[in-house]
């Protein structure tokens, strides 16, 4: 498999995560919707839906769709991403730069299909709040932690599905997706993904949104820097969790 392609799947696959993910929150937060106010269960099945499209659009390069579980896989000292793609510098960067450039588009998809519904929205903090993530109690030591626990489950589990005999596959990543939401969203809107909160953070700042406000860049290193040392040390407690149980 080429660079090439993997570049595309992780855009194809990451930009339907990101569609789909911001979208059961706009249909939520925005209160225009016919989803108005339907809760965050309901934002969590969602994204868990939208993990599962992702996936299967993005199934040739492996569907990492997160900067976060690229990594992980690389700590947990892999030789390839996918038969052909070996772990090097130059295949994660293509990964992360697809999945960033995905995760843009999907959100200014989202931003298409909803755009009466922002004009009609004069909460800034509801539009900001279907592009990335904000916590519920603003402390960046502890909101950090939130997101390296909530990412490690993340990571250290799907790198676990690749061993067990299971064959759920997307529907397994679908329900992890919606268990790390039910139980340990609450305290940041879990971002999990790097690539999920950076890129539609962005596509906040450049669109023309009316009445928008900020961007919340003094927060906005959080759902980043959490997420990838979640998924490395992930990788890393893989690494040594595994072999114990190898045949």
């Amino acid at each position: 498999m080429s660079l090439g392609a993997v570049f595309l799947a992780e855009l194809a696959g990451t930009a339907m995560l990101v569609l789909l993910g911001c979208g059961v929150v706009a249909n939520v937060a925005l209160t225009k919707n016919k989803g108005f106010n339907g809760g965050f269960l309901m934002v969590n099945f969602g994204w868990g839906l939208a993990v599962f499209s992702g996936v299967y659009v993005a199934f040739a390069s492996g569907a990492h769709l997160n900067p976060a579980v690229t990594l992980g896989i690389w700590a947990s000292g892999a030789k390839e991403f996918v038969p052909g793609v070996p772990v090097d510098f130059a295949a994660i960067l293509v990964y992360i730069a697809a999945q960033m450039i995905g995760a843009f588009i999907g959100a200014v998809a989202c931003w298409l299909a909803y755009k009466q519904h922002f004009d009609a929205e004069e909460d800034p903090a509801n539009k900001l709040g279907v592009f990335s993530t904000g916590p519920a109690i603003r402390n960046n030591g502890w909101n950090v932690t939130t997101e390296i626990i909530a990412t490690f489950v993340l990571v250290f589990v799907v790198l676990l599905f690749g061993k067990t005999p299971s064959g759920l596959g997307p529907l397994a990543v679908a329900l992890l997706v919606v268990g790390i939401g039910a139980s340990l969203g609450g305290p940041t809107g879990y971002a999990i993904n790097p690539a999920r909160d950076l890129g539609p953070r962005i596509a906040h700042a450049v669109l023309p949104i009316k009445g928008k406000g900020s961007s919340d860049w003094a927060y906005a290193w959080v759902p980043v820097l959490g997420p990838i040392v979640g998924g490395i040390l992930a990788g890393l407690a893989f690494m040594a969790y595994a072999p114990a149980f190898a045949a």
